[in-house]
């Protein structure tokens, strides 16, 4: 009976035991539960925030590329640009997952052009949109210190909820030549449709997501508000209830199997355990993901300055160097303004992805830029694994990239610096490689340039004189000389090349060897060669009898508008087409062949000549004068300098001009230093000649005490007749 009654009462401790455990246990599940729960839908919360913004973000991307842009702020602006505003803004809003509408509107808020999937809009912009889009207006108008003039939102629409951008059109470089009150603002929407909300909740992994009233209760939301603060609509999804489920996995078998409690723990531990691992590797995934370039998949400037860190502290302990190349691809801008952003974003991808093969093991590739990219590493020795490297990158650059169905060629300029055994910080080190990269690219790109201490001198001086230039052409403080053109047979003077000159204040003369380059790396060279052809026109209007050469920059050709400006000064200047020859060196035809020809065709349908300069001082071809149609070319002065001396030279020379001749082209030979030259040359069939022989660049007023002359002797000799 003892027995009995001590083993009932074992049983029934071991049962009131057991029966608490399980209380305790199944309170406990569902206290984890819970917390699993909210922790998951937190998570979800956080992350539709992220999308949220992400959304936003790229609008404002896309926005920021499209209205800070060089041929949007000499289109938009100009009645004669509508055509251009509406196949680069209006069209573009057709199928596009960037933004369905693209409106344009002037500082008193009239719409200049409303575009919505592609086809113009019939409804009135502020009706369309509300009141709200003022709000962002005002913003773009007056943005914070050292901001974007643009601003993004969310609206409400007439046709929902929208993400809304507002952004001053302007150069990329943020100047505008425009007064205030004249300004003009490029609007995109992206309209949050089902579609993409769907999308959305498809790559951020939120179950549901959909789009729902500003009054729909649910326990976890994502608002949306406008500029004012309004509440517009809400995002919700469905809870994945991760800690309901595994409650309802775990609960039979502790109900069922008491003596497996302490398994169940151990199941519980694993199960908590790998729902930390799930969270922690999705945590570093998205830390991962903010180091990362989205285009190219490479670190971004973030993620390489972590990783040059990381190298610069390591090698301090290990005793080795550092080393960083810094690329600029050279013809990235040609590629993209010649076949669009899209094919520019598949040769970054195709470029990225060949130097990731030539890197050397544990190094780190970046994309720090539109087309700059940067690699670090490790090297026992100095600079010899990086020239190598450098070396092998040339190579693979020089080769024609095959870009979806197109063959494009471009090249870099690589700059190189070392941090001796950690020596020199992050930040210098990145400094001297990227200087060194622009001493490249001045020094003629398509090559590689080790950074030296003299290097940051001579950036100060070209720093300042880039500043001068710039206050010289905008000032018009920028003079022209001219240098004769004279008729082979009778050597009278029949024209005048253009050729700016610069008179530096408290430094004198600069040559244009000097600051012409400056002009070509810095931006410049178009504005420059703009104030160049206007001032010769106005010039030349006072001498009817004489023709004018004018050298065209590669930007100024390259540049759509180049066209209507040149009708433009023409038009200003009242001075005949047929006597502007603009002149053009054969390196831009390489590359751009085909909008070379449009461009030509552009120009002559002006009445204006075309000419070829330097024509056999490079890859010259006869197949460019049939194929570009030049009115004329013009012998470079190495073809011209030993004719008298050498036979090979004279019969190289005398060939060159008979298959122009053949061709129905004139010929100019300039560098005509003495009077055999001028003869030669004029066998040879040279129909214009010039040089020193005939005369030095002057001044407009020597040209006109030259035809002066030749006026008082032409009556002279008429009488005399």
């Amino acid at each position: 009976m003892g027995r009995h009654t001590t083993v009932t009462g074992v049983l029934f401790s071991f049962a009131v035991i057991v029966a608490v455990v399980t209380v305790m246990v199944l309170t406990a599940l569902e206290r984890v539960a819970e917390n699993a729960n909210t922790l998951d839908d937190e998570r979800s919360r956080e992350t539709t925030v992220g999308a949220l913004k992400t959304f936003e973000d790229q609008l404002a991307a896309t926005l920021d590329d499209y209205a800070a842009w060089d041929d949007a702020a000499a289109n938009v602006y100009r009645p004669e640009g509508m055509a251009w505003t509406i196949s680069n803004y209006g069209e573009m809003s057709a199928n596009s997952s960037l933004f369905d509408m693209a409106v344009v509107i002037d500082d008193q808020k009239k719409t200049v052009m409303a575009y919505q999937d592609g086809s113009p809009m019939e409804k009135p912009v502020s009706g369309f949109f509300g009141p709200s889009l003022w709000l962002l207006l005002e913003e773009a108008r007056a943005p914070g210190a050292g901001g974007k003039p643009q601003a993004i939102g969310f609206l409400k629409t007439e046709r929902g909820i929208a993400a809304v951008g507002v952004a001053l059109v302007r150069e990329k470089s943020g100047a505008l030549d425009v007064p205030s009150g004249q300004h003009r603002y490029l609007i995109f929407a992206r309209h949050l449709d089902d579609a993409k909300v769907s999308a959305l909740g498809t790559t951020y992994v939120l179950n549901g997501l959909r789009l729902v009233p500003a009054d729909f209760a649910a326990a976890y939301s994502v608002e949306i508000a406008d500029p004012a603060g309004a509440v517009l609509s809400k995002l919700v999804w469905i809870s994945r209830s991760p800690g309901d489920i595994g409650y309802a996995q775990v609960r039979p078998m502790v109900i069922q199997a008491l003596g497996l409690v302490g398994l169940f723990f151990i199941v519980l531990l694993i199960i908590g355990w790998l729902a930390g691992q799930r969270l922690k590797a999705e945590e570093n995934r998205a830390r991962e993901e903010a180091l990362r370039d989205r285009l190219s998949g490479l670190f971004n400037r973030d993620g390489l300055g972590l990783a040059v860190d990381s190298f610069i502290a390591e090698a301090r302990q290990t005793k080795r160097n550092v080393l960083l190349l810094y690329l600029d691809l050279d013809g990235f801008k040609e590629v993209n303004d010649s076949y669009g952003h899209g094919t520019g974003d598949q040769l970054i991808r195709a470029v990225a992805a060949g130097l990731d093969v030539l890197i050397p093991g544990g190094a780190v590739l970046a994309r720090i830029g539109g087309d700059e990219f940067a690699i670090a590493f490790f090297s026992d020795a100095e600079n010899a694994a990086a020239l190598q490297l450098a070396e092998q990158i040339l190579d693979f650059l020089a080769e024609p990239l095959e870009v979806g169905r197109r063959i494009v060629v471009v090249g870099a300029s690589i700059g190189i610096a070392m941090s001796p055994l950690g020596s020199v910080d992050r930040e210098e080190l990145v400094r001297r490689a990227d200087l060194a990269m622009y001493k490249a690219k001045e020094a003629g790109r398509a090559r590689m340039t080790l950074y030296e201490p003299a290097m940051d001198a001579d950036r100060a001086q070209r720093n300042a004189l880039e500043l001068d230039l710039r206050m010289a052409i905008e000032s018009g403080d920028l003079t022209l000389a001219y240098q004769p053109l004279v008729d082979a047979a009778t050597h009278e003077m029949n024209g005048v090349e253009a050729l700016v000159r610069w008179n530096r204040p408290g430094h004198g003369p600069v040559s244009p060897e000097i600051f012409i380059p400056i002009a070509e790396t810095s931006g410049l060279i178009e504005s420059l060669g703009l104030f160049v052809l206007r001032k010769a026109c106005e010039t030349a209007k006072q001498w009817p009898e004489l023709k004018i050469s004018v050298n065209v920059s590669p930007g100024q050709f390259r540049n759509p508008a180049f066209t209507d400006y040149v009708r433009y000064v023409l038009k200003q200047t009242e001075i005949e087409a047929s006597r502007l020859t603009l002149e053009i060196t054969e390196g831009y035809m390489i590359q751009n062949p085909q909008r070379t020809r449009q461009s030509i065709e552009r120009l002559k349908s002006l009445g204006v000549k075309v000419a070829l300069d330097d024509f056999g001082s490079g890859f010259s071809s006869i197949g460019y004068l049939r194929q570009f149609g030049f009115d004329r070319i013009k012998i470079d002065r190495s073809l011209v300098t030993d004719i008298t001396t050498d036979s090979r030279q004279r019969e190289m020379l005398q060939a060159t001009v008979a298959l122009a001749r053949a061709l129905d082209i004139p010929v100019t030979a300039e560098g005509i230093e003495t009077e055999e030259q001028a003869v030669g040359l004029r066998l040879f069939g040279c129909d214009c000649l010039q040089g020193y022989f005939f005369g030095k660049p002057m001044a407009a007023d020597q040209i006109n005490g030259l035809l002066q002359e030749r006026r008082k002797i032409q009556p002279q000799r008429r009488f005399a007749g």
